[in-house]
């Protein structure tokens, strides 16, 4: 198993489409993140989708040289040669692309793909989103459609945002209002312009509420409902049923039956941020607060090097994101279903 293939990629969507449960999508900014979501998949037995943002990628590369390619580069070597090792398959995937940072990263791995292609070699990612909420909707699906050829000679997969998700993303802001719910009329301009498969496969975020970040229950209104309605409307339109490859943005903190309601709508991804960097983070505070004089020189001794190597620690964060993960799989009904 490891990384997939273009071939491997698509069975893995058209497995969740007739499957009805979707692949958890986990943002990883390092290694030990990575190794701790090639974890959590092997546990659930489930396939999965690993992705990169902008400043994920910047601070891989080293948080004083915030080389944006290269950190995407870096972790994606990594996962090549870790991933063999379990018994799973993982695509590689980069986040939110806004437009103004499409010439310095995706752009410029797209192209680097096309080289991989053309000179027989396999793709170094299997999916790219662009994230073109902070532009007309109508320039949006102009720049979608110029990408979606770029993936097709990339043999990626674009993904595409076709609404605002609300909230903070990698210093992105939008607000919590209207605009978070895409419409009918969306969708329809989104096949018309992309068509449905045959210009090359695509994966779309339609919005229903979706807000970026943790927040109590009841700040966030989700309406899944909304992704039944476009699938029908676009549906009937095409002659076809569930159109749309939907991605779930904006999931962490959602309930279970917000969750499964989506899925039944035809999500087949759902990015998960927010939870996994509390759940990574949340064992090594226990651990700093219960071995406080062994991490510390408390007066004038010499601490205790076995709780404050980085390994002590790190494994217990990898623990606490695999764990998040495996849950996630639970709810998203992939548990269980890897392709091997």
């Amino acid at each position: 198993m490891g990384i997939a293939t273009p071939e491997a990629y698509n069975e893995m969507l058209d497995r969740a489409r007739a499957g009805k449960f979707a692949y958890p999508a986990v943002n990883v900014t390092s290694s030990s993140t990575l190794t701790a979501a090639l974890q959590g998949f092997a546990e659930a037995e489930s396939d999965g989708i690993i992705q990169v943002s902008v400043g994920g990628a910047e601070y891989a590369s080293g948080s004083t040289v915030k080389d944006r390619v290269a950190g995407t580069l870096a972790l994606a070597a990594y996962a090549g040669e870790v991933a063999k090792n379990y018994p799973i398959t993982v695509a590689l995937h980069t986040d939110h692309c806004t437009a103004a940072n499409l010439d310095s990263w995706v752009r410029p791995l797209l192209a680097l793909e096309t080289e991989q292609v053309k000179a027989g070699k396999l793709p170094t990612f299997q999916s790219h989103m662009f994230d073109g909420s902070t532009v007309p909707l109508a320039e949006n699906l102009t720049i979608a459609e110029e990408l979606l050829a770029l993936s097709v000679a990339a043999r990626t997969i674009l993904e595409i945002e076709i609404g605002v998700v609300g909230g903070e993303e990698d210093g992105h802001m939008a607000e919590i209002n209207e605009k978070l719910y895409t419409t009918v009329a969306d969708g329809l301009a989104t096949v018309k312009a992309l068509g449905a498969g045959e210009k090359g496969r695509y994966l779309t975020a339609l919005t229903f509420g979706n807000v970026h970040g943790a927040y109590k229950p009841g700040a966030v209104k989700l309406r899944p409902a909304i992704l039944a309605e476009i699938q029908k409307a676009v549906g009937d339109s095409l002659g076809s049923v569930n159109p749309f490859d939907l991605v779930f943005h904006g999931g962490s903190g959602s309930t279970a039956a917000e969750i499964s309601e989506a899925v039944d709508n035809g999500v087949i991804k759902m990015n998960i941020d927010t939870d996994t960097q509390y759940a990574y983070t949340r064992p090594v505070v226990g651990h700093m607060f219960k071995n406080y004089d062994g991490v510390l020189k408390v007066d004038g001794e010499v601490g205790n090097k076995k709780a404050y190597d980085p390994r002590a620690w790190g494994k217990l964060a990898e623990g606490g994101l695999a764990a998040r993960l495996v849950e996630a799989c639970q709810q998203l009904r992939s548990a269980g279903t890897k392709i091997s």
